[in-house]
């Protein structure tokens, strides 16, 4: 699987992708990264990539050129492919679009975003999908863009090892956890696994689990 991120601070990227599950994944040629500056395919001296807005208003636009310029240097086409910009008003990106992203695509390309978005005309010149991890508006699309690539490796056979590694399907997500020691003394008071998990009854903590599971699935 391969991911590629349009991203003014790449650096930011792979910090995070150079570490744990990921890397190891990179190593055994599972997963690939590749990082890709659009300051890389600007004109002018000073490398410039954002301009003000038309219409007026605070904050700077990406322009289109050199994002166009970056996604014309960089994609293969295919159905295989897909294009992803992030965006505080694109759909709500779920663990059931990672697992089924991981199955379709061999190659997920996304613009990380920056300033006020980007000039709207790079989505009528190129196919892409407006993605949002959440509802709240973050400084850039370097975020998103790890949680995207995060979500989705999980799902690529051989990552964590064992299909059995995913959470989900292991123990069921928001599942409460506990290790040594049983009891846990702390400021005067006692905190104990809870029996159940101790009894060495699997039905039993299999039924634990799935009950502690709905709880969490419950709306607040």
């Amino acid at each position: 699987m391969r991911f590629d991120v349009i991203t003014l601070f790449p650096e930011m990227c792979e910090a995070y992708l150079g570490e744990s599950i990921l890397k190891r994944a990179r190593e055994k040629h599972l997963l690939s990264f590749f990082m890709h500056n659009s300051r890389d395919y600007t004109n002018d001296s000073h490398r410039r990539v954002d301009d003000r807005a038309y219409g007026g208003g605070p904050g700077m636009v990406l322009a289109a050129e050199p994002l166009l310029k970056t996604l014309s240097a960089i994609r293969a086409g295919g159905k295989k492919e897909k294009i992803i910009l992030f965006s505080a008003g694109g759909k709500q990106f779920t663990a059931k679009m990672a697992g089924d992203w991981a199955k379709k695509y061999d190659r997920i390309i996304m613009i990380a975003g920056r300033y006020e978005g980007v000039d709207e005309r790079i989505k009528k010149i190129y196919k892409m999908e407006e993605i949002s991890v959440g509802p709240y508006v973050l400084t850039g699309g370097e975020l998103p863009a790890l949680t995207v690539i995060d979500a989705v490796s999980r799902h690529v056979p051989g990552v964590l090892g064992k299909n059995e590694s995913l959470e989900e399907r292991r123990l069921g997500v928001g599942v409460p956890v506990y290790t040594r020691p049983e009891m846990l003394p702390w400021k005067k008071k006692k905190y104990r696994v809870p029996p159940v998990l101790l009894s060495g009854d699997h039905k039993k903590i299999e039924a634990w689990r799935k009950k502690k599971q709905k709880m969490r699935e419950k709306p607040r």
